[in-house]
């Protein structure tokens, strides 16, 4: 059986992907993984995620278009702040017969996809790994889903955050897709938009809907760790974050909501990632130089596949 893991990334991220992909190449050398474009200016992040980590890009890059597109033109042009978040949906449909999806604004802390992750769907067949619903139905859905009995409090308590999560391929059909936001189209109301998600309250009507084998990893035996770069209760001891609530360190760290940049939280741990085996920049070099050099980096790249 085929395991292995997606992620999305443009150019524009391209940090962020190199910070990822070397966090899990450091634990772990071998489990594919496939790049699924985010947009059409992928070019730099393909050239250098495929030659230095091994990764694949989505061989039907067509399909990815058109199921973006179908799933965009549902709710109609200009509701979503993010569209192209749909794209990650391509997942369903790709190689791997089970799949871990991981957003680049996180970094690994070990060999999370294989040893504690993607096992579950041995058991399960939809996993996720977040304290999301600790913080109640607010940026997925309003309370409109309780008061017209859309969903119970129990299956509410599933709720998830749409950057890390595991499930089977083709559990999830294209008419199921199609059909679960049409649904979602004909009431807006039952989703909380606020904070400008996109894909987060749709997916996880979803998952809620189609999928009843759930299973949230922090409720697993002995409890787990958070994951947000938000939380304040977080404790360093040496190399290591822990999460006292549970006494565990974290096994990733997600900074969802958080511009990674010089003075964000945990700054340190994710340019240690990212600079992984190079020389190590000063943040002011960084904040002034970095974006002009992958610039050219992008442009160099460009250049070259342009005269293939």
């Amino acid at each position: 059986m085929s395991r292995g893991i997606y992620i999305t990334a443009n150019d524009r991220v391209i940090d962020q992907a190199i910070a990822l992909l070397k966090s899990i190449r450091l634990y772990d050398a071998d489990t594919p993984i496939i790049l699924i474009p985010y947009d059409d200016n992928y070019q730099a992040v393909a050239q250098i995620s495929t030659t230095y980590y091994g990764v694949e890009i989505y061989q039907d890059l067509q399909f990815i278009d058109r199921l973006s597109h179908q799933l965009y033109e549902i709710f109609g042009e200009g509701f979503f702040a993010r569209p192209n978040q749909f794209r990650k949906q391509a997942c369903w449909f790709g190689p791997f017969e089970q799949f871990i999806y991981i957003d680049t604004d996180i970094v690994v802390f070990n060999q999370i996809a294989i040893a504690a992750t993607i096992n579950y769907l041995n058991n399960y067949d939809f996993i996720c790994y977040d304290y999301q619903h600790k913080g109640g139905i607010t940026n997925v859905f309003t309370s409109r889903v309780i008061e017209d009995n859309v969903f119970t409090l129990d299956e509410l308590g599933d709720i998830f955050n749409g950057g890390f999560w595991g499930s089977k391929k083709q559990l999830i059909s294209e008419e199921t897709l199609y059909k679960s936001f049409a649904e979602c189209a004909s009431h807006p109301e039952y989703f909380d938009f606020s904070q400008k998600t996109s894909d987060q309250p749709i997916i996880n009507y979803t998952i809620l809907k189609h999928i009843p084998r759930r299973f949230n990893l922090v409720r697993r035996a002995g409890g787990a760790p958070g994951s947000w770069a938000g939380s304040k209760h977080f404790q360093r001891q040496g190399s290591q974050i822990i999460d006292p609530k549970v006494n565990q360190p974290l096994e990733y760290l997600h900074w969802a909501g958080i511009r990674i940049q010089p003075g964000c939280p945990y700054w340190d741990i994710w340019k240690h990632y990212r600079y992984l085996n190079e020389p190590l920049p000063s943040d002011k070099l960084l904040t002034q130089q970095d974006q002009r050099l992958w610039q050219r980096i992008r442009a160099k790249v460009k250049r070259t596949l342009g005269s293939e």
